[in-house]
């Protein structure tokens, strides 16, 4: 197989991936506020998010239980059901069955997310992983304008259930394109996620898992590593389930809301991580990371001008531009410590517990957000989640001792 068919592969998969996350993160929470559901019950969906969190936990199933071919496929069309599901849902109240319908969605787009990379490190050799990783980062960028931006725009036209019955439509599509997928190989020495069928044992798995954490556990200072993992987008995670609900109490159209936040939004955050990549390699990462973290920081106090002042369109759309483009400028040294501070040999376990307990912050601050939000008003809460990212600041003493030196 040519690496241009390869890659091609890689973009469908990773538009796959990237487009249920912009569903659930992006796209429900406009449609339930615009549907009258309280902010209370919107944060605390952001626990749907948590099977992304902890994916890893049931990642070693995906390589013992059928193809991952059939995982993906699986996946897509329970995906596209559950869509077709939403839409015969009363819209105006979070109720059970609605909860097991967004969970579901999460913990299926999870579970897909854990088979196609683990088929993706199989699929490419070492000399295609740069160009494979360029598109799937793309791909997954566009996916989430697709999702977030498109889809929440052409609710505005045909409304919610015809836009969710076209994503249905899409993941059906790409559940049937899944069905081509060439085969894939994999080496255990490369993850746990790309380990070979029937390779692994239960207690080879746990092992696997432990080990790794065990070797953080062991270096000095782990805690407050941990800590600040935690603590330095608490910021941005804590403010984003309310940006979405606080553009359609602001009477913003579903047009309005899918094209700049929904989509220049994305673009922004996608320039920002370029800039911050160029500026992290240029100053070291552990000057990037206080930098352009003060930055991240201080961008949330625009969305709080925002919310303070007299409704303002051009304002709207600073802010959405400004929080966007400095998170992006945040992300780019925050991952690029993640991975250096990971032991090669134990790369693909250690860095995915690390993204877990990144993970782990927006889904628990996203939880408490829409409670904090009704008792202090949009406003005092915006900028209540800039003072949020400051304790992590304390602890850039320990962060510098992990930084190898450059």
């Amino acid at each position: 197989m040519t690496t241009s068919h390869k890659l091609l592969w890689v973009a469908i998969l990773y538009f796959s991936e990237g487009f249920p996350f912009g569903l659930v993160f992006d796209a429900l929470p406009v449609y339930f506020r615009s549907h009258g559901v309280g902010l209370k019950e919107i944060g605390l969906l952001s626990l749907a998010g948590l099977p992304w969190t902890f994916k890893f936990l049931w990642a070693p199933l995906i390589d013992l239980i059928w193809e991952r071919k059939t995982w993906i496929m699986a996946c897509q069309g329970i995906m596209a059901l559950l869509l077709l599901l939403l839409t015969q849902l009363p819209s105006g109240a979070v109720h059970p069955a609605l909860w097991i319908v967004v969970v579901s969605m999460a913990l299926f787009s999870a579970t897909q997310d854990i088979a196609v990379d683990a088929y993706t490190i199989g699929l490419l050799d070492a000399h295609e992983m740069g160009s494979g990783n360029g598109i799937r980062v793309t791909t997954y960028r566009i996916a989430l304008i697709c999702a977030g931006g498109v889809l929440v725009a052409v609710s505005g036209w045909v409304g919610w259930p015809a836009a969710f019955t076209g994503a249905a439509g899409l993941l059906l599509l790409l559940a049937c394109l899944s069905t081509w997928l060439p085969a894939s190989g994999g080496s255990d020495a490369q993850a746990i996620l790309a380990a070979p069928h029937g390779s692994l044992s239960i207690g080879s798995v746990i092992e696997r898992v432990v080990t790794p954490l065990r070797q953080f556990w062991q270096r000095p200072g782990f805690l407050a590593i941990a800590l600040f993992i935690l603590l330095f987008k608490l910021g941005d995670m804590a403010m984003g389930p309310m940006v979405k609900p606080f553009w359609v109490d602001r009477h913003f159209t579903p047009l309005q809301i899918g094209m700049v936040p929904g989509t220049v939004g994305v673009i922004s955050t996608i320039a920002g991580a370029l800039l911050g990549g160029t500026l992290t390699s240029r100053w070291g990462i552990f000057t990037a990371l206080w930098v352009l973290g003060i930055g991240q920081a201080t961008s949330n106090l625009v969305y709080a001008g925002a919310a303070l002042l007299p409704p303002s369109t051009l304002l709207m759309y600073t802010a959405s531009v400004v929080e966007s483009f400095t998170g992006g400028l945040g992300t780019s040294p925050f991952m690029a410590f993640l991975m250096c501070i990971t032991d090669k040999k134990q790369a693909a376990t250690q860095y995915a517990l690390l993204s877990a307990l990144f993970g782990l912050t927006r889904s628990l601050s996203g939880a408490f957000s829409g409670v904090a939000t009704e008792h202090l008003g949009y406003a005092a809460y915006f900028a209540t989640t800039f003072f949020l990212a400051w304790p992590a600041y304390l602890l850039l003493p320990w962060v510098r001792r992990w930084i190898p030196k450059q």
